[in-house]
């Protein structure tokens, strides 16, 4: 049973935890065509993708980390094999496009090794 609270929770924002700022939010300008928010430093980005829905925080990592945030990223859209080729067309390698009970979806890495998805689940 969900409360009043509960049901107006949402995704606003993912933290990934990268060695360089500056190249992944290139990566997620690039191909997802993300925009950074006013406020960003040499050690943080926070980038909104035209929806305005969830954010992309890219947090520089401390120097300890061996890697990104063992996260993956969802981006929803309604023709997953489309989107594949056009993005791979522009440099952006995807798995194969993998289909169960209706739902596709292909997975690949951002270059601080996060793991992303392209899905149509929800969007049909």
């Amino acid at each position: 049973m969900t409360n009043a609270i509960e049901s107006q929770l949402a995704i606003t924002r993912v933290i990934l935890y990268v060695k360089d700022v500056r190249k992944v939010a290139t990566f997620y300008e690039r191909f997802f065509k993300m925009r950074p928010l006013p406020g960003g430093t040499d050690g943080w980005i926070e980038l909104r993708a035209s929806s305005g829905m969830c954010t992309i925080a890219l947090h520089r990592a401390a120097v300890s980390q061996k890697s990104g945030a063992a996260i993956k990223i969802v981006f929803g859209v309604e023709d997953v094999r489309g989107f594949k080729a056009v993005k791979e067309s522009e440099g952006l390698k995807f798995g194969v496009v993998h289909e169960v009970g209706g739902i596709e979806f292909s997975n690949a890495k951002d270059p601080a090794g996060n793991s992303i998805q392209i899905s149509n689940r929800g969007m049909k």
